[in-house]
């Protein structure tokens, strides 16, 4: 029952008055104060000090969820009373304050989950860990890399990390050997894996400085356990110095990566096309790959058009020997579409399914959707199991 609700059980009889008071989880959103003529800080601080003077036993969940207001309210004194007990905390706190969550925080021994938004952290020097810490969220969250690197190597048992970093920071190292599951928004290039022997799935999404800072060596260090990876590099222009090229695989194979899905791609010669060849070439083992292409009509690049086009040096060494389903995304029936769509069936040998998605393709004329089919049909195909599939997706 939400919180509101609760409170209102207190008149139903003396029996009902204070059992809202032994609630074991609390959630403070804006819900509380939505009348016009009250002040949300002053509200706030009222509902806060009720429940500090009320409340009886421990609260194990609290969630406070004020990203819409003005000013943040203290919170410094709340902290204290719920740190002895509180094993799931929520701070959203309001955008564009920063306000510095009490030390208090990382006194919270008994700390499962913590999910921070908009908020400054800076641990003491005596922070001893989380021990017991399974999940972190930072969310806008305005730190260091020192701190970063300081604070996720002092929990342990950490198995989920959630980021978006909103800040330029220097190289962050990820220790943790319990990790199984990393999400990352923010510079791609900064994000070191040094430590996670248990990853399995990862997602990556963020702009690229400098093409040449981006070392995927680097990035997937130690992640020989990875399943799943989701890449996107959203509008990175990938400028590099002339002569610079992109190592054509990892120093090492990811054997263990079954599904890897790149949902923004431009099927056009350019680094970031290299970059995604290379990871492609350390999958020896996928299962499962799904692209969603970027229509090369949209593209800002200023390159001829003999330069744009993919290249069968790109598409050289590049099989998919254990690949069993193939999406394809945003197909218009592009040159480049074509020919990925052609060295992909020649070289899957036990290719099940490949899935096109025709939202756009539906626009053009009929005879060209017919003459695209047609051609697609006409691909050699190594695997007698091959089914195309064309569907809207949308």
């Amino acid at each position: 029952m939400p919180c509101k609700d609760a409170v209102r059980t207190s008149v139903l009889s003396k029996k009902w008055r204070y059992h809202w008071c032994r609630r074991t989880e609390l959630t403070l959103d804006e819900s509380l104060w939505n009348r016009e003529d009250l002040n949300p800080t002053v509200r706030f601080r009222e509902i806060i000090n009720q429940i500090l003077t009320l409340h009886e036993g421990p609260i194990t969940k609290f969630t406070l969820d004020i990203v819409h207001l003005k000013r943040s309210p203290e919170i410094d004194n709340f902290i204290l009373f719920l740190r002895n007990h509180i094993q799931h905390l929520v701070l959203h706190l309001p955008l564009g304050i920063q306000y510095t969550v009490p030390s208090t925080l990382f006194t919270c021994s008994q700390l499962r989950h913590l999910n921070l938004h908009f908020c400054s952290i800076s641990h003491p020097s005596a922070f001893e860990g989380f021990d017991k810490l399974i999940s972190l969220e930072l969310c806008g969250v305005s730190t260091s890399s020192e701190l970063l690197e300081s604070l996720i190597s002092h929990c342990p048992l950490l198995e989920k990390l959630e980021m978006s970093i909103l800040e330029d920071l220097d190289m962050i190292e990820i220790n943790a050997p319990m990790l199984k599951l990393f999400s990352f928004s923010g510079d791609i290039s900064s994000i070191c894996l040094k430590n996670v022997p248990r990853l399995v799935e990862a997602s990556l999404i963020g702009d690229i400085e400098q093409t040449e800072s981006l070392d995927f060596a680097k990035i997937f260090e130690s992640c020989s356990a990875l399943e799943q990876l989701s890449l996107n590099f959203l509008n990175s222009e990938f400028v590099a110095e002339e002569g610079y090229r992109v190592p054509r695989r990892l120093p090492v194979n990811l054997n263990n990566v079954r599904r890897f899905d790149v949902p923004d791609i431009l099927l056009v010669e350019s680094y970031k096309l290299s970059y995604i060849m290379c990871l492609l070439r350390s999958f020896p083992n996928l299962e499962y790959l799904e692209l969603q292409v970027v229509d090369e009509d949209d593209s800002d690049t200023d390159e001829d058009e003999d330069e744009e086009s993919l290249q069968p040096e790109t598409l050289s060494n590049l099989t998919f020997n254990h690949l069993v389903e193939f999406q394809l995304g945003s197909f218009i029936g592009g040159t480049s579409e074509m020919q990925f769509i052609k060295h992909l069936l020649a070289n899957s040998p036990v290719l099940e399914i490949m899935v096109i998605n025709r939202q756009f393709l539906d626009e053009e004329p009929l005879d060209t959707r017919e003459e695209i089919f047609t051609e697609i049909s006409n691909f050699p195909r190594s695997s007698p199991k091959a089914e195309i599939v064309y569907k809207d997706f949308s």
